[in-house]
């Protein structure tokens, strides 16, 4: 890192810009080598299937987990996965306060309790609309609307300016559950003067706004009436203003509401413990589902974006203990499909297809808003806000440009588009991009936080693509075979394909006739030497590249 005489107000995303999902920022203050840090969110995105055992990714934290010492706190957004999920795996490496919002706070909670970690963590609860300091920056929570209750926008206060990062965020003026955004806030902040807001582009590419969740309820009403079966509605387990739009429609509709899948259960346990759902009757359990009639029952469920081990995946594969859907039963996708999950939800829907269900997707009817904000909000951002600079977060390279583009056209005066890694400068003078930190991804591998480009990953993946062969090889004292090689593949070769053995085989003892007296004494030598042969072997002979070990034994 590069050296400063003069303090800096600086941006670092290490996870969040280049991508949707696992974000992780940071706010730097000071000159630089001694500034000061704060973190905004720390959260995972899903594997989608390509990586075998990996089901978690989060961003690596080496460059502030080095610094920690300077990282004075973890300020969290809101409750979405993608935005505190990582907090229980990585909050060892960091060892920092954190603070958030009741409902935040509670979601928190649960994940700290199930990694061991309850009674660990200082956590300091801000209520809406907040004020409170965070080493050198002074802090204000901005109430908006999302896709779960208590999203905040954060304004952040220097001597050198004050930035908005807004979070996850849209205008709804009908939110449904918790109060609307605090569009007063907004222009007040913008009289005061906003020095860069750094903002979601989610949604940049669509015209008009994401709709209110209002709305939505007349639309589901109207579909689940015209339903004759059981109807299964999947949906994000965080989205509770969904839970009780669903809830609603389904009575006014004369139909019980089932709740299936445990992250469900927990966030509707969370809500009520804040106030929300209070109006919402009690759900029933997946074990009442049975003794209610097909006509009258709709299935809340999980999965919406095919996750294997989700609700709605194990009852389209007949493997879910409690549930079914039979033949002209229906499913509702009421979730927007997140780019990198198109093969997984293809085949569930495909599943479900094929055993006679009805499917009705965002693309069939008015079935799902969006939490994101679409072009005319983010013009409405920018008309109340007026920063000086924009810098587009929450978004592959193709949002994050098109969001540029959009602020200039907004008389935003500077943009800077960086991706994960890259530091900004936001002030003094104007805004670039200074210095590249390290960054990478990390995965949960059982209970393991593993490097995603590791030689655990790696391997593995590998051996899905190529297989694996095992050899073991019994040496007597003068180094010669003391008896036939055994030889053990995964994912390689049939039972009986002796002939591919024999190739193997040979290839060993070519390898061995070739290796002088004096080398024998070289067990790794004599250990390599015939690995690379038998891996030859197998590229020869079968045109694979099997992950390949040798085991010797001398006796």
């Amino acid at each position: 890192m590069t050296q400063s005489s003069s303090k800096e107000l600086l941006f670092l995303p290490l996870g969040g810009a280049g991508e949707i999902g696992m974000n992780l920022n940071l706010y730097g203050f000071g000159r630089r080598g001694q500034e000061r840090w704060m973190m905004v969110d720390l959260g995972i995105t899903f594997g989608n299937g390509s990586l075998p055992g990996v089901d978690v990714i989060m961003p690596d934290p080496t460059f502030i987990a080095d610094r920690r010492d300077r990282l004075d706190g973890l300020v969290l957004t809101h409750a979405h996965e993608d935005h505190l999920g990582a907090v229980a795996y990585l909050w060892e490496r960091l060892r920092c306060p954190i603070y958030a919002t009741p409902f935040t706070i509670s979601v928190l909670t649960h994940k700290l309790r199930e990694a061991g970690l309850e009674g660990q963590v200082p956590i300091i609860e801000v209520p809406l609309n907040g004020e409170f300091t965070v080493g050198p920056f002074d802090l204000e929570l901005i109430t908006l609307t999302h896709s779960i209750p208590e999203p905040n926008g954060i304004a952040i206060r220097t001597p050198l300016g004050t930035v908005l990062h807004t979070g996850d965020w849209k205008f709804d003026p009908g939110p449904v559950v918790g109060p609307a955004f605090d569009e007063e806030a907004l222009r007040r902040l913008g009289g005061e003067g906003v020095l860069a807001i750094v903002c979601d582009s989610t949604n940049v590419f669509n015209p008009g706004t994401s709709g209110s969740e209002a709305d939505l309820l007349e639309s589901l009403t109207e579909l689940i009436r015209k339903c004759e079966n059981r109807v299964a509605v999947a949906c994000f387990s965080s989205n509770i203003a969904r839970l009780e739009t669903v809830a609603a429609a389904a009575q006014a509709c004369g139909r019980d509401v089932v709740l299936s899948g445990r992250s469900l259960q927990r966030m509707v346990e969370v809500a009520r413990e804040n106030g929300y759902l209070s109006d919402t009757p009690a759900f029933l359990q997946e074990e009442d589902a049975g003794h209610l009639p097909r006509g009258k029952t709709l299935i809340i469920c999980t999965g919406s974006q095919g996750e294997p081990r989700a609700s709605l995946a194990r009852i389209a594969f007949e493997d879910h203990p409690r549930l079914t859907l039979e033949e002209d039963d229906t499913v509702i996708f009421s979730a927007r499909e997140i780019p990198g999950n198109e093969t997984t939800i293809g085949r569930l829907q495909n599943q479900l297809a094929r055993r006679g269900i009805n499917l009705i997707t965002p693309k069939d009817h008015f079935v799902h808003v969006s939490g994101h904000p679409a072009r005319d909000e983010l013009v409405r951002m920018y008309q109340h806000v007026r920063p000086r600079i924009s810098v587009p977060v929450h978004g592959e390279a193709r949002h994050l440009a098109e969001h540029a583009r959009l602020a200039r056209e907004c008389q935003v005066a500077e943009t800077v588009v960086t991706e994960n890694g890259g530091m900004v400068r936001l002030a003094p003078g104007p805004a670039r991009l200074v210095d590249q930190a390290p960054v990478g991804r990390l995965a949960l591998e059982g209970n393991r936080v593993v490097k995603l480009d590791g030689e655990l990953v790696r391997g593995r993946t590998r051996a899905m693509y190529n297989g694996s062969a095992v050899v073991t090889i019994v040496l007597n004292g003068e180094g010669q075979l003391a008896a036939d090689p055994i030889l053990t593949t995964t994912g390689l070769l049939e039972p009986d394909d002796q002939e591919t053995r024999e190739v193997v085989f040979t290839a060993i003892r070519d390898a061995m006739s070739g290796i002088s007296k004096s080398d024998l004494k070289d067990l790794r030598g004599v250990q390599e030497t015939l690995r690379i042969a038998v891996r030859r072997a197998f590229r020869n002979h079968l045109d694979k590249k099997p992950v390949t070990s040798v085991h010797l034994v001398r006796i």
